[in-house]
Protein backbone atom coordinates (compact mmCIF):
# COMPACT_ATOMS: atom_id res chain seq x y z
CA UNK A 1 0.00 0.00 0.00
CA UNK A 2 1.32 3.46 -0.68
CA UNK A 3 -0.11 6.93 0.14
CA UNK A 4 -3.21 8.32 -1.95
CA UNK A 5 -2.23 10.34 -4.89
CA UNK A 6 -4.02 13.25 -3.57
CA UNK A 7 -1.98 13.15 -0.67
CA UNK A 8 1.35 13.20 -2.28
CA UNK A 9 0.21 15.60 -4.62
CA UNK A 10 -0.60 18.38 -1.33
CA UNK A 11 2.80 17.64 -0.17
CA UNK A 12 3.93 18.29 -3.01
CA UNK A 13 2.14 21.53 -3.72
CA UNK A 14 2.85 23.13 -0.19
CA UNK A 15 6.29 23.08 -0.76
CA UNK A 16 6.60 23.89 -4.09
CA UNK A 17 5.01 27.40 -2.70
CA UNK A 18 6.89 27.15 0.59
CA UNK A 19 9.98 29.71 0.43
CA UNK A 20 13.14 29.39 1.33
CA UNK A 21 15.16 29.53 4.83
CA UNK A 22 14.67 28.07 8.26
CA UNK A 23 11.12 28.96 9.96
CA UNK A 24 9.44 29.60 6.74
CA UNK A 25 6.87 27.19 7.61
CA UNK A 26 4.80 26.61 10.59
CA UNK A 27 6.25 23.40 12.41
CA UNK A 28 9.83 24.42 11.20
CA UNK A 29 10.93 25.98 14.66
CA UNK A 30 15.17 25.90 15.02
CA UNK A 31 16.55 22.33 15.91
CA UNK A 32 17.38 23.92 19.37
CA UNK A 33 13.71 23.85 20.00
CA UNK A 34 12.76 20.67 18.85
CA UNK A 35 15.15 17.54 17.98
CA UNK A 36 17.91 19.51 20.29
CA UNK A 37 15.51 18.66 23.22
CA UNK A 38 13.84 15.48 22.06
CA UNK A 39 18.06 13.99 21.67
CA UNK A 40 18.73 14.15 25.56
CA UNK A 41 15.43 12.01 25.68
CA UNK A 42 16.66 9.52 23.06
CA UNK A 43 20.40 9.51 22.46
CA UNK A 44 20.80 7.96 25.94
CA UNK A 45 18.53 5.07 24.93
CA UNK A 46 20.03 3.71 21.67
CA UNK A 47 20.98 0.58 22.15
CA UNK A 48 23.28 1.11 19.06
CA UNK A 49 24.13 4.75 18.23
CA UNK A 50 26.59 3.84 15.65
CA UNK A 51 23.20 2.95 13.20
CA UNK A 52 22.17 4.78 10.79
CA UNK A 53 20.11 7.85 11.66
CA UNK A 54 16.76 8.26 9.33
CA UNK A 55 15.10 11.54 9.99
CA UNK A 56 11.25 10.06 8.09
CA UNK A 57 9.56 13.63 6.63
CA UNK A 58 12.47 15.60 6.84
CA UNK A 59 10.62 18.40 4.98
CA UNK A 60 13.83 21.15 4.16
CA UNK A 61 16.14 19.10 6.78
CA UNK A 62 16.08 21.51 9.57
CA UNK A 63 15.92 19.09 11.85
CA UNK A 64 18.27 16.85 9.56
CA UNK A 65 21.54 18.76 9.76
CA UNK A 66 21.02 18.66 13.33
CA UNK A 67 21.47 15.07 13.96
CA UNK A 68 24.04 15.05 10.89
CA UNK A 69 26.31 17.36 13.17
CA UNK A 70 25.71 14.26 15.95
CA UNK A 71 26.00 11.16 14.32
CA UNK A 72 27.69 9.61 12.07
CA UNK A 73 25.73 8.60 8.92
CA UNK A 74 21.94 10.57 8.48
CA UNK A 75 19.42 10.07 5.68
CA UNK A 76 16.43 12.43 5.35
CA UNK A 77 13.65 10.95 3.80
CA UNK A 78 10.28 12.12 2.65
CA UNK A 79 7.50 11.78 0.37
CA UNK A 80 8.06 15.25 -1.27
CA UNK A 81 10.81 15.98 -4.01
CA UNK A 82 9.41 19.45 -3.41
CA UNK A 83 11.05 19.13 -0.13
CA UNK A 84 13.93 17.73 -0.99
CA UNK A 85 14.67 20.39 -2.98
CA UNK A 86 14.68 22.53 -0.01
CA UNK A 87 16.72 20.20 2.14
CA UNK A 88 19.59 20.03 -0.60
CA UNK A 89 19.04 23.92 -0.93
CA UNK A 90 19.89 24.18 2.63
CA UNK A 91 22.54 21.96 3.26
CA UNK A 92 25.05 22.47 0.38
CA UNK A 93 28.19 20.39 2.20
CA UNK A 94 26.24 17.42 1.64
CA UNK A 95 26.13 17.10 5.81
CA UNK A 96 23.16 14.60 5.33
CA UNK A 97 21.80 11.93 2.55
CA UNK A 98 18.37 12.38 1.08
CA UNK A 99 15.88 10.47 -0.57
CA UNK A 100 12.28 10.27 -1.92
CA UNK A 101 10.51 7.68 -0.17
CA UNK A 102 6.80 6.46 0.42
CA UNK A 103 7.19 5.70 4.09
CA UNK A 104 4.04 3.37 3.74
CA UNK A 105 4.87 1.51 0.46
CA UNK A 106 6.39 -1.74 2.09
CA UNK A 107 8.68 -2.12 -1.18
CA UNK A 108 10.08 1.13 -1.15
CA UNK A 109 11.08 0.56 3.06
CA UNK A 110 12.16 -3.03 2.66
CA UNK A 111 14.06 -1.90 -0.48
CA UNK A 112 15.28 1.17 2.12
CA UNK A 113 16.54 -1.44 5.20
CA UNK A 114 18.29 -3.72 2.56
CA UNK A 115 20.37 -0.86 1.81
CA UNK A 116 20.87 0.68 5.24
CA UNK A 117 20.87 -2.07 7.62
CA UNK A 118 18.49 -1.93 11.18
CA UNK A 119 18.38 1.98 11.51
CA UNK A 120 17.43 4.25 14.74
CA UNK A 121 14.47 6.70 13.34
CA UNK A 122 13.37 9.71 13.79
CA UNK A 123 9.81 11.79 13.35
CA UNK A 124 8.41 14.70 14.54
CA UNK A 125 4.55 15.65 13.49
CA UNK A 126 4.52 13.09 10.61
CA UNK A 127 1.93 10.66 11.55
CA UNK A 128 -1.10 12.80 12.66
CA UNK A 129 -1.22 14.51 9.35
CA UNK A 130 -1.26 11.23 6.97
CA UNK A 131 -4.69 9.89 5.38
CA UNK A 132 -6.15 7.26 7.95
CA UNK A 133 -5.84 4.69 5.40
CA UNK A 134 -1.93 5.00 5.64
CA UNK A 135 -1.21 5.35 9.24
CA UNK A 136 -0.78 1.59 10.17
CA UNK A 137 1.38 1.03 7.13
CA UNK A 138 3.65 3.80 7.84
CA UNK A 139 4.16 2.72 11.32
CA UNK A 140 4.62 -0.86 10.44
CA UNK A 141 7.30 0.75 7.96
CA UNK A 142 9.01 2.19 11.01
CA UNK A 143 9.54 -1.11 12.14
CA UNK A 144 10.98 -2.11 9.00
CA UNK A 145 13.42 0.30 9.44
CA UNK A 146 13.96 0.11 12.97
CA UNK A 147 14.65 -3.98 12.74
CA UNK A 148 15.89 -5.59 15.74
CA UNK A 149 18.93 -3.23 17.03
CA UNK A 150 16.87 0.35 16.14
CA UNK A 151 14.89 2.47 17.89
CA UNK A 152 12.30 4.88 16.81
CA UNK A 153 11.69 8.87 18.87
CA UNK A 154 8.28 9.77 18.00
CA UNK A 155 6.80 12.96 18.83
CA UNK A 156 2.72 13.42 17.90
CA UNK A 157 0.21 16.29 18.34
CA UNK A 158 -1.78 15.14 21.60
CA UNK A 159 -5.58 15.15 21.16
CA UNK A 160 -5.47 18.40 22.83
CA UNK A 161 -3.99 20.04 20.33
CA UNK A 162 -6.84 19.69 17.95
CA UNK A 163 -9.33 22.24 19.46
CA UNK A 164 -6.49 24.62 19.69
CA UNK A 165 -5.80 24.33 15.92
CA UNK A 166 -9.91 23.97 15.20
CA UNK A 167 -10.09 27.85 16.75
CA UNK A 168 -6.49 29.05 14.82
CA UNK A 169 -8.34 28.07 11.63
CA UNK A 170 -11.41 29.47 12.34
CA UNK A 171 -10.25 32.82 13.47
CA UNK A 172 -12.34 35.57 12.05
CA UNK A 173 -9.21 37.45 11.19
CA UNK A 174 -8.30 34.22 9.30
CA UNK A 175 -5.86 31.48 10.82
CA UNK A 176 -2.50 32.76 10.90
CA UNK A 177 -0.08 33.30 8.13
CA UNK A 178 1.99 30.22 8.03
CA UNK A 179 -0.45 28.14 9.01
CA UNK A 180 -3.17 28.82 6.03
CA UNK A 181 -1.01 27.92 3.07
CA UNK A 182 -1.10 24.18 5.41
CA UNK A 183 -4.93 24.22 5.16
CA UNK A 184 -4.82 25.72 1.64
CA UNK A 185 -3.56 22.66 0.39
CA UNK A 186 -5.84 19.98 2.45
CA UNK A 187 -3.12 19.32 4.99
CA UNK A 188 -5.15 18.37 8.00
CA UNK A 189 -2.92 18.27 11.33
CA UNK A 190 -4.14 17.15 14.85
CA UNK A 191 -6.49 14.19 13.41
CA UNK A 192 -4.67 10.72 15.40
CA UNK A 193 -6.47 10.03 19.02
CA UNK A 194 -4.12 9.21 21.58
CA UNK A 195 -5.09 5.69 21.72
CA UNK A 196 -4.94 5.30 18.28
CA UNK A 197 -1.11 5.62 18.16
CA UNK A 198 -0.85 3.05 20.87
CA UNK A 199 -2.74 0.58 19.07
CA UNK A 200 -0.55 1.26 15.56
CA UNK A 201 2.84 0.65 17.62
CA UNK A 202 1.39 -2.48 18.97
CA UNK A 203 -0.05 -3.98 15.56
CA UNK A 204 3.30 -3.16 14.29
CA UNK A 205 5.32 -5.32 16.81
CA UNK A 206 6.40 -2.13 18.52
CA UNK A 207 7.04 -1.48 22.10
CA UNK A 208 6.60 1.89 24.03
CA UNK A 209 10.25 1.94 26.07
CA UNK A 210 9.92 5.74 27.55
CA UNK A 211 7.38 8.46 26.96
CA UNK A 212 6.53 12.17 27.82
CA UNK A 213 4.71 15.38 26.84
CA UNK A 214 6.13 18.26 25.71
CA UNK A 215 5.31 21.25 23.68
CA UNK A 216 5.88 21.12 19.92
CA UNK A 217 6.99 24.52 19.58
CA UNK A 218 5.90 26.58 15.92
CA UNK A 219 7.29 29.47 13.94
CA UNK A 220 3.97 31.06 14.55
CA UNK A 221 2.87 33.85 17.01
CA UNK A 222 -1.23 34.99 18.77
CA UNK A 223 -1.85 38.50 18.10
CA UNK A 224 -0.48 39.51 21.85
CA UNK A 225 3.36 38.16 20.67
CA UNK A 226 3.02 34.71 22.26
CA UNK A 227 4.73 31.78 20.48
CA UNK A 228 2.35 29.11 19.00
CA UNK A 229 2.48 26.13 21.06
CA UNK A 230 0.87 22.64 20.47
CA UNK A 231 0.42 20.22 22.73
CA UNK A 232 2.37 16.60 21.50
CA UNK A 233 3.60 13.50 23.27
CA UNK A 234 6.81 11.67 23.00
CA UNK A 235 7.50 8.24 22.25
CA UNK A 236 11.03 5.68 22.10
CA UNK A 237 10.01 2.70 20.58
CA UNK A 238 11.33 -0.30 19.49
CA UNK A 239 12.32 -4.07 19.55
CA UNK A 240 11.89 -5.85 23.04
CA UNK A 241 13.82 -8.86 21.84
Amino acid sequence: MSVTSRYREAWEGFWREAPDGQGAVFWDAAAAQTVGLHLALFEPKLRDPGLQMVDLGCGNGTQTRFLADRFTHVVGVDLSAAALDHARHADPAGQAAYRLLDAADKTEVETLHAELGDANVYMRGVLHQVDPDDRQPLVDGIATLVGERGHAFLVELAEAARPILGELAQDPAGPPAKLAPVLRHGIVPGEVADDEVHELLRAAGLAVLASGELPLITTEFREDGARIELPSKWQIVGRTS
